[in-house]
């Protein structure tokens, strides 16, 4: 397993192409970006270059789901904005090349069926999977908890399970993210027991809190022990918020099972 820093969370006191070297000088030889459309794709991809890095994922525009609002991906009524978001990150990720591009399910819209979204959901990843197959880059989704994000459509490891069966493409897969399942109860072990090989991404922080690995009360070791075990092999993606600088936070590096890695 390769780990990876994702610079939407990480490295935030500094400008995001800045973080890129932030990121190499702490020894990290991948990243992630969850929105990196405001910087030019040429002058990300001469940077990643100029630092030795892999971008190994990025995020589709994902509207307003970050404000507060619904996003695009599910909702009936925003189909030509989520092609007008599919035509960007393409454009995009021909020229910097991430391994893996993630859709966001997005909010049932106010008054809308949850059955509705959902098959708006896996009509667009359906979509999405068959744009980006042509590049060579795989199409994720992931359980958000409804905790943090009230009206997120999928929460679960069964909800991302059902989707991936409706979608049926063999170029999209799940995104596992260990904090937002801790946030539910649900351990590593009891997500992959679900999710099985369909895992192509990992992501972590300590619960609660979502800070870095040691500030909460998730157990990393097991659940590395379940990744192993379930056969997974992809990135470990920290995207946790920093409790100080992230160069001061980045002691978890040296702590099992980091250190194995």
């Amino acid at each position: 397993m390769q780990l990876v820093a994702n610079l939407s969370m990480l490295f935030t006191e500094l400008p995001l192409l800045q973080r890129l070297r932030a990121a190499a000088a702490a020894g990290f030889t991948a990243v992630e970006i969850q929105f990196p459309y405001a910087v030019p794709a040429v002058q990300l991809k001469e940077e990643l270059q100029r630092c030795g890095l892999t971008l190994v994922l990025i995020n589709l525009p994902a509207g307003d789901l970050m404000q507060g609002g619904n996003g695009m991906a599910c909702d009936p009524q925003a189909r030509a904005k989520f092609a007008n978001a599919l035509d960007e990150a393409l454009s995009y990720a021909l020229m910097v090349r991430p391994q893996m591009v993630n859709v966001l399910a997005g909010r049932v819209p106010a008054g809308g069926s949850r059955g509705r979204a959902l098959a708006t959901l896996a009509a667009n990843l359906r979509e999405a999977a068959q744009a980006f197959d042509r590049l060579g880059i795989k199409v994720l989704c992931e359980a958000i908890n409804p905790i943090d994000m009230p009206g997120f459509l999928i929460n679960t490891p069964e909800h991302l399970r059902n989707l991936l069966t409706e979608v049926k493409h063999s170029n999209c897969y799940a995104q596992l993210d260990v904090y937002h399942m801790a946030r539910q109860g649900i351990s590593t072990a009891q997500a992959l027991a679900v999710l099985g090989d369909s895992v192509a991404h990992v992501q972590f922080a300590d619960n609660p809190g979502r800070g870095e690995p040691g500030t909460g009360e998730l157990d990393f070791v097991a659940m590395y022990q379940a990744l192993v075990q379930a056969g997974y092999q992809g990135a470990l993606a920290a995207e946790y918020r920093p409790t100080v600088a992230t160069a001061q936070s980045l002691a978890w590096l040296q702590t099992p099972p980091f250190n194995q890695l």
